[in-house]
């Protein structure tokens, strides 16, 4: 495997329970060239003791251990992200409660090296579920369609924790003008990503155990229950919050996007201030999609309520 160096993003806070089995994981990597920068957010518990351990143990040049600025996950990564000290040939974004599998850098490097080095490139993929004793409970939903900037406006299917990321797409995102509109590190990654004519590949190979827990800031919800609360959020606007967020933080970079990209962005934003059948119609022509029936039927009922 070619010796590219990884930048390992990882984002700690009250994590100790499950950071151990995490960080033994990513020393196991068959891409060994890698360093963590590991940003702690104001931890109360064992955490800072057990990044500290694992320092002496690999090497303080294998683990470089800092403060965040304790404004939340999608903060501390993004801090991480623009860290002027943080050099690496390719960026993975880890979380301090998962189990990544052997392969996990070795196929998103992989491909990675087969897109040209001045194209933005992410590679992300599908998880297996483990609950807290790291038995597996299933996998996330297996995506139909390929990953494209209509379908990011619509939802995010690239898991922060699978993904992988050039130099290329790191000089983009560090573009970003307001963090603030940022709904999560990871959904505005793949964002704008293909927003501006990146390559982003899906892997329908799980390289990563996803661990659901009560603690989890954001986990994956496959049932009736976690779809309710979907339809709930819906109905209160949240989705209409959040595309308002991304519509914002995207002004930066229209002249960067593709002429398709951008007919797609105009006519979504027409389709959010237009009246009922006009809405419709320009919803329909814009080909914002999601990756499943339930999905869409989902996503047309915020067109129709006008919650989009």
């Amino acid at each position: 495997m070619t010796r590219r160096h990884v930048a390992i993003l990882l984002a700690t806070h009250n994590g100790a329970r499950f950071l151990s089995e995490q960080i033994e994981s990513l020393a196991a990597q068959t891409h060994s060239h890698w360093t963590i920068f590991a940003s702690d957010d104001g931890s109360t518990d064992d955490t800072y003791a057990i990044l500290e351990k694992y320092q002496k143990q690999l090497g303080a040049d294998r683990l470089v251990v800092m403060h965040g600025a304790q404004q939340g996950a999608a903060a501390n990564f993004l801090a991480l992200l623009r860290h002027p000290g943080i050099l690496a040939d390719y960026f993975a974004y880890c979380d301090q409660d998962d189990i990544w599998l052997p392969n996990r850098l070795e196929r998103g490097i992989h491909w990675c090296t087969t897109i040209s080095e001045t194209t933005p490139a992410l590679f992300c993929g599908r998880t297996r579920l483990v609950d807290e004793n790291s038995t597996s409970i299933g996998a996330s939903p297996l995506c139909s369609r390929l990953p494209s900037f209509q379908n990011a406006l619509a939802q995010n299917i690239a898991s922060g924790n699978t993904m992988l990321f050039n130099q290329a797409a790191r000089r983009l995102l560090m573009k970003t003008e307001n963090f603030d509109d940022v709904v999560i590190h990871d959904w505005w990654t793949y964002l704008l990503i293909s927003a501006c004519g990146g390559r982003v590949f899906y892997d329908a190979e799980p390289t990563v155990l996803y661990r659901q827990h009560t603690d989890n800031q954001i986990g994956i919800g496959t049932g009736w229950a976690a779809r309710l609360a979907r339809l709930t959020n819906v109905l209160k606007g949240r989705d209409r919050e959040w595309n308002t967020r991304h519509l914002r933080a995207l002004v930066p970079f229209i002249e960067h996007m593709p002429a398709e990209n951008r007919k797609t962005l105009s006519l979504f934003e027409q389709a959010r201030a237009a009246s009922f059948f006009r809405r419709i119609a320009l919803f329909s022509r814009s080909g914002v999609h999601g990756q499943n029936a339930l999905g869409n039927l989902r996503l047309w009922l915020t067109v129709l309520l006008n919650k989009i």
